[in-house]
């Protein structure tokens, strides 16, 4: 496996979020990292992307342990979109998605006709091309996402790791977001993606790792793992499994709350 980390202790100052926590990544994935607020979903992403030093155990990125990386190697190996970002003032859309380059400039080779390539393909398959001279600050939530996302693909990856891609978006764009994702992984990329949304973690994963409290209660693929039992148990919620009538996946219908109709 590429990427996997093990034995992890994660924690921010004093608060440990999760113990001997043994994460694996299955290579040409589409993961998809599920659980309750506060489980540890955002903080395993963030150890695997090396934004977050484990207090104990290693993540480990093809054979070696990511923190003994270089920061331009990791970067040319693993991208990340990440829950939020900030979007410096007045910066285009071309201009941000161009940043993507970074981690392939050397001192004495800059921007290079691969580099525009790879900008170019990146605008495209994200949908982003005619957007090229507007600024990103002002566009809408779903488009800058989009944008975004190109700049993570314009750096080439062959990992790439998504932070709650979804988030504040309305219904139509987290769709088009996660089948954007979806065509991404069908190309060869492996992708992990951190959800809230279980029908749509259904329907998009291939493999599905569920949290609650730091650990790691259920994995694989979704069609074998997700049960009832194991939504009461993970999201204390009663719920009936059926199958998604367009996919084919689970799909979970919480129980609705008993009402007595007044006769008219």
């Amino acid at each position: 496996m590429r990427l996997y980390g093990s034995g992890l202790t994660l924690s921010y100052d004093q608060r440990v979020v999760a113990t001997e926590l043994d994460v694996t990544i299955p290579d040409g994935s589409f993961t998809v990292i599920i659980g309750p607020n506060a489980c540890g979903k955002s903080t395993t992403l963030r150890a695997l992307a090396r934004m977050l030093k484990p207090r104990a155990g290693a993540v480990h990125l093809d054979g070696s342990v990511i923190t003994s990386l270089p920061s331009k190697e990791v970067a040319r190996r693993l991208g990340l979109l990440p829950q939020t970002s900030i979007v410096p003032d007045g910066i285009t859309v071309a201009d941000l998605v161009g940043r993507g380059r970074y981690p392939h400039q050397r001192l004495m080779r800059q921007w290079s006709k691969q580099d525009e390539a790879a900008v170019a393909f990146a605008m495209e398959a994200t949908g982003v091309t005619d957007l090229a001279e507007r600024c990103v600050d002002e566009l809408s939530g779903g488009q800058r996402q989009r944008v975004w996302l190109a700049m993570a693909l314009a750096q080439e990856t062959s990992i790439l790791l998504l932070d709650e891609p979804t988030t504040f978006l309305d219904i139509a764009h987290q769709i088009e977001v996660l089948d954007l994702c979806a065509d991404l992984h069908e190309q060869g990329r492996t992708l992990v993606a951190v959800l809230h949304d279980l029908n749509q973690a259904c329907r998009y994963a291939t493999h599905l790792i569920v949290m609650r409290e730091g650990r790691i209660v259920a994995e694989g693929d979704p069609v074998e793992i997700v049960t009832a039992e194991l939504v009461q148990e993970v999201f204390d919620l009663r719920c009936e499994i059926i199958q998604d009538p367009q996919s084919g996946t689970p799909m979970i219908i919480p129980e609705s709350r008993r009402r007595t109709r007044t006769p008219a």
